[in-house]
């Protein structure tokens, strides 16, 4: 007798679920894909000292660079809906390392924004809106827990990337560091890349409570409102407009914080400490926030992120010495890490995932437009006024926003569960 469970039961099963793959080759992408952001304040000084540009000049490159990632996100995120995200996270590698290379080459103005304002700025771009888009394809489920370990990955390179980069830097100097940091990225980025698949309809599998993934869940990962529809609603401006408030403030401490350390007389070194305490710090409230958002919903965790940046940025401008920074770069990390997981489960949530790509792809440009204000700004009334207690006050009001903006969110999206 032929039993009707034939095909199934002649069928190779794979032992593991391949989206625990794509989670692990993801969190290593994010700690390769954002060196650039995570090391630009350890090469702000050197560049400052050996060309005499201002700091709001020095500053505008990154701001540039947060434009054009920005801009790039929502082509990226369109292209990786369609296609997957196998050969975008390639291409994007290749183009970060070139950047990184010409920045070895820097000698002008013009040519630091073109290097790493732009060719930098795009190869950077797909880090969160691709990856991540992928990763909420392949967990129906758990969606906050498996971002957050994805997001760990960025962590762990705020708090590796500042150590190593001083480290060359005075062994070998910026510009060789440079190039050692692109092509060592470029190489690992374009052959991780290839393990990279767009969803579970691409490789049959098990899926993440063991079962296999029936037709109805398929339909589950493609509902939710299309691109034009999504720019039609009231939410999806109420939470890309707190994105841009938190970009703004988040940017700036990124940039700045070490610069800062090093003008109240605190050691290169230890600025890079506190870069790494950042990084660090994020590291748990990934997990921590990844894990209760699934539980306490994505809402309820972003407003406590949200209240907790005010709480740190009200501790930086009174910060005087080191273990005060400190302070600041544990309650900041924290609240940092969770608010980086976030981001794409609640477009999830908010949207559904019919054209998630492209819409976190909006999410993130208008993000990275407060995140390009902040920092060159920050600069200027630095070069202005010789110190950043203005900006700093500045950033408590900013996060106010943004904190009061989390409170709007609704979701109108069937659950997927």
């Amino acid at each position: 007798m032929i039993s009707n469970n034939l095909p199934i039961s002649t069928e190779k099963k794979n032992p593991i679920y391949y989206g625990y793959v794509i989670a692990a080759l993801a969190a290593v992408l994010q700690i390769i894909m954002w060196i650039p952001v995570s090391t630009y304040g350890v090469f702000f000084i050197p560049i400052q000292n050996e060309f005499g540009w201002s700091r709001a000049i020095i500053s505008g490159a990154r701001s540039l660079s947060m434009l054009t990632w920005g801009t790039a996100s929502i082509v990226w995120g369109y292209l990786n809906d369609r296609y997957g995200p196998r050969v975008i996270i390639a291409v994007c590698g290749c183009i970060a390392g070139l950047g990184f290379f010409l920045m070895s080459q820097v000698n002008s103005i013009w040519q630091l924004y073109i290097f790493f304002g732009i060719i930098v700025g795009i190869g950077i771009s797909a880090t969160d809106v691709v990856l991540l888009s992928v990763v909420a394809r392949w967990f129906k489920e758990k969606l906050g827990m498996m971002t957050g370990i994805v997001k760990t990955g960025t962590g762990i390179g705020m708090f590796i990337m500042p150590p190593v980069a001083i480290g060359l830097i005075a062994y070998y100097g910026w510009r060789d560091t440079y190039t050692i940091l692109g092509i060592t990225g470029t190489i690992l980025i374009v052959s991780i890349s290839q393990f990279l698949r767009k969803g579970p309809s691409k490789i049959r599998h098990r899926n993440n409570v063991g079962e296999r993934f029936l037709s109805s869940d398929f339909q589950i990962i493609q509902s939710g409102l299309s691109l034009y529809d999504a720019t039609r609603t009231t939410r999806l401006w109420m939470a890309s407009i707190m994105y841009l408030a938190i970009q703004f403030c988040v940017n700036t401490v990124l940039v700045h914080l070490a610069p800062h350390a090093i003008d109240i007389g605190i050691s290169p070194a230890k600025a890079a400490v506190l870069l790494s305490s950042v990084g660090g710090t994020s590291i748990l409230g990934r997990l921590v926030v990844g894990f209760s958002s699934d539980r306490i919903g994505c809402r309820k965790s972003m407003i406590i992120c949200c209240t907790m940046f005010v709480i740190s940025f009200a501790v930086l401008p009174v910060a005087k010495e080191f273990w005060m920074l400190v302070l600041f770069t544990i309650i900041y990390g924290f609240a940092l890490g969770g608010y980086a997981t976030l981001v794409s489960p609640v477009v999830a949530e908010l949207f559904g995932m019919r054209s998630h790509g492209a819409i976190l792809g909006i999410v993130v440009f208008v993000g990275t437009i407060g995140g390009a204000i902040g920092p060159v700004l920050t600069g200027y009334f630095f070069d202005v006024t010789g110190n950043y207690q203005s900006l700093f006050i500045m950033c408590i009001a900013t996060g106010v926003i943004g904190l009061v903006l989390s409170t709007t969110l609704r979701s109108v999206i069937i659950k997927t569960s």
